[in-house]
C-alpha cells in the first residue's frame, strides 16, 4: 500500500519537472531571439556601410575558401533585398 504522502510528493515532483522543462524552452527561445536580433543588426549595419562606398572601391565576396572580387554582385544582392544600390 502506497502512503498518500508519497503520491503527493510524486505529483509535486512531476509538476516541478514540467516547470523546469518549460523554463528551459523559454530560455532557449530567448537566446535564439537575441541571436537573430544580433544577426539582423549586423546585416543592416553592413548594408548601410556598403551603400556609403563609391563604385571604384574594391570589394570581395567570400566563396568557400576563395575571395571573389565583385561590386556588381554585391549591388545586385542589395537591390533585391533593399531596392537600392
Amino acid at each position: 500500500m502506497v502512503a498518500p504522502v508519497d503520491l503527493e510528493l510524486k505529483k509535486a515532483f512531476t509538476e516541478l519537472q514540467a516547470k523546469v522543462i518549460d523554463t528551459r524552452q523559454v530560455r532557449l527561445a530567448d537566446i535564439q531571439i537575441e541571436q537573430l536580433d544580433r544577426t539582423k543588426k549586423h546585416a543592416r549595419l553592413t548594408g548601410t556601410e556598403i551603400m556609403t562606398l563609391i563604385e571604384e572601391t574594391n570589394m570581395y565576396e567570400g566563396v568557400g575558401r576563395i575571395k571573389n572580387p565583385t561590386w556588381s554582385g554585391v549591388c545586385r544582392k542589395l537591390r533585391t533585398t533593399s531596392g537600392r544600390c
